[in-house]
């Protein structure tokens, strides 16, 4: 019986072992909180909102990549989709972080919050979707 319960051990010790050393093989991309990560942004602005308004809110935008060291990466742009599909929102905004830690430090982050609080009077519709870079 003390064999048995040696031998079930052993195993059991074996195989953690082994998992252990094939995990460390994954590419770090492999797990969905690990890797790039980008975070999609799309806004229709409220009728009424100005030109100058529109501007203001790109510019913002465009600073907190200069003021929030986790962004790694940024671009935007407006729909120039001949598709009419958009449904109304007209910006898009590109947000890249090295990974899931990066959008955790910048969601609260006291200049992106700011940027909030400029953006929602004029925000009518937002959607955000965010992605783990795949290979």
């Amino acid at each position: 019986m003390k064999k048995l319960i040696g031998c079930v051990m052993l195993a059991a010790l074996l195989s953690a072992a082994w998992s252990l050393s094939w995990a460390a093989d994954k590419p770090a991309s492999k797990n969905p909180n690990l890797g790039k990560l980008r975070h999609v942004v799309l806004f229709k602005f409220k009728d009424g909102t100005t030109p100058e308004q529109v501007k203001a809110i790109e510019e913002a935008f465009g600073q907190l990549p200069s003021k929030i060291p986790e962004v790694v990466d940024y671009e935007w742009g407006t729909n120039d989709s001949p598709e009419g599909l958009n449904e109304g929102l007209t910006h898009c905004f590109l947000v890249t972080f090295r990974d899931a830690k990066g959008r955790a430090a910048y969601l609260p982050h006291k200049e992106h919050q700011k940027f909030v609080a400029l953006l929602r009077p004029h925000l009518d519709k937002v959607v955000v979707v965010d992605y783990v870079v795949k290979d």
